[in-house]
């Protein structure tokens, strides 16, 4: 990891993505997979997981905590709706994690809001 992972700089992306069938939103094992590919393909180091179904036909919540801080997941198959919710700091690059989400799920929809994390009188590249 380089010094400018450890800055305090970053891009926080809340996503909705709608739309998105039903099954893949059930799927516990198969989106811990990939929001780990996701924020590996993004540059991120990934130190532990967790993520939880509520049942057959129900959604699931999910988080990674990453070395460059996390990537969490909210989902309601019931409308064909995720949460989507990345962080990172230092090289990491959250949009390539977000892009990849987004395209497995093939969500039809997607809002998204940005934010630059730093603290007062740092700027932010980008």
């Amino acid at each position: 990891m380089t010094a400018s992972a450890h800055l305090p700089l970053g891009t926080h992306l809340l996503a909705d993505l709608s739309g998105v069938d039903a099954a893949p939103l059930r799927d516990c094992a198969a989106l811990e997979s990939l929001l780990r590919q996701a924020a590996i393909e993004a540059g991120a180091q990934v130190l532990h997981g967790h993520f939880h179904s509520f049942g057959a036909e129900a959604g699931v919540t999910g988080v990674l905590l990453l070395a460059e801080s996390h990537i969490s997941i909210h989902t309601w198959p019931e409308a064909g709706f995720a949460a989507v919710d990345i962080f990172m700091c230092g090289a990491a690059r959250p949009q390539v994690a977000l892009d990849i989400i987004s395209t497995a799920l093939a969500a039809r929809h997607r809002a998204l809001h940005t934010a630059r994390r730093a603290p007062p009188g740092q700027a932010i590249a980008g």
